[in-house]
Parts: C-alpha cells; structure tokens; sequence
C-alpha cells in the first residue's frame, strides 16, 4: 500500500492520491510518521460498503432465525424507541 505524507497531500493536492492510487486500491496517509487516514477509489469503497450491508443483512437473517427478533408495526416501533429514550 502507498503511503502519502500530509505534506505531501498539502503540496501536491489530488494529484498525489491519484499517483498513490495508480495500479493500488488504496493509500494511506501518514501524519507526522504515523498512519492515520486511507483513501480510496469510489469503486473500491462502494465494493466495501456492499460487503458491509451484506453482512448486515446475514446478520439480521441469523438473528430473526434464532428467535432474536421482533415483530412489529411501525407504530409500535416507534413507541418502544420512544421509551428507550432518556
């Protein structure tokens, strides 16, 4: 992976990630030596936010089939949220 430096980003703009991101995924920027921030394509953060919501939907799959979950009108939902509020 690419490591782009804060300085570097401030001096080069845009031009440096797309240098970083040239036959890579992903960068990563480092601030005063340490990595802190990754960049991405949008097609490669939208491939990882399908991944996310499919295992959120797995997730909730597993959880209605053990028994987990709850059935409701959007009424009621909305009145139980109610009662958890502070």
């Amino acid at each position: 992976m690419s490591i782009i430096t804060a300085n570097e980003l401030k001096t080069r703009g845009v031009a440096s990630i797309e240098a970083a991101l040239r036959g890579q995924e992903e960068a990563t920027i480092s601030v005063r030596g340490k990595e802190r921030y990754v960049v991405m394509d949008m097609e490669a953060y939208n491939r990882l936010r399908v991944c996310e919501l499919d295992a959120a939907l797995y997730q909730a799959r597993r959880e209605v089939a053990e028994g987990k979950g709850i059935e409701e009108s959007v009424d009621e939902h909305l009145e139980r949220l109610r009662k958890l509020e502070p």
